[in-house]
C-alpha cells in the first residue's frame, strides 16, 4: 500500500471507506501512486511547537514557505475511453435481436434432444446392411 494507516489518513484529509476493496491491480496501484504522491506535496505541521520535529512533520523554515491552497489539491482526471464511429452495415441492419435470442433459446432447449437423434441415426446408419463394405 501507500504505508498510511487508516487513523492518520483521516488526519491529512484523505477520505477512507472501509467497504471498499479494490479488486483491480491497475486501480489500486493508481490510487497508491496518487496518494504517495499527496503525501510528498504534503507539508505536517509540528504538533507540538518547541518539541523538535517528529519524522514526517516540517522543520520551521518549510513552515513558513507553506501556502494554503483554496480549490481541489489534487484532482482526479479519469481518462475518457476513445470512441470511434462507424457505419452502420447491412448485416447489421438485417439482424434482429429477438430472433437471435429465441434461435438461441431454442437450440439450449433441444441440445439434448437432437444429439441423441443425431446418435441414433448414426447407429442405425452403420448397422444396415451394405454399410461396411467399403471398409476393411
Amino acid at each position: 500500500g501507500a504505508g498510511l494507516t487508516k487513523n492518520f489518513a483521516q488526519t491529512i484529509g484523505i477520505a477512507v471507506d472501509p467497504r471498499r476493496q479494490n479488486k483491480s491491480v491497475e486501480s489500486r496501484q493508481e490510487n497508491v501512486q496518487r496518494l504517495k504522491e499527496y503525501r510528498s506535496k504534503l507539508i505536517l505541521f509540528p504538533i507540538h511547537r518547541n518539541k523538535k520535529p517528529r519524522t514526517g512533520e516540517a522543520t520551521p523554515e518549510e513552515c513558513k514557505l507553506a501556502k494554503q491552497m483554496k480549490r481541489t489539491v489534487m484532482p482526479i482526471r479519469n481518462a475518457r475511453p476513445k470512441v470511434t464511429l462507424e457505419p452502420i452495415t447491412e448485416a447489421q441492419k438485417k439482424y434482429n435481436a429477438f430472433q437471435a435470442l429465441r434461435q438461441a433459446r431454442l437450440t439450449a432447449r433441444f441440445f439434448g434432444a437432437r444429439a441423441k437423434k443425431a446418435k441414433d441415426s448414426a447407429e442405425n446408419e452403420s448397422n444396415q446392411p451394405g454399410a461396411q463394405k467399403g471398409k476393411k
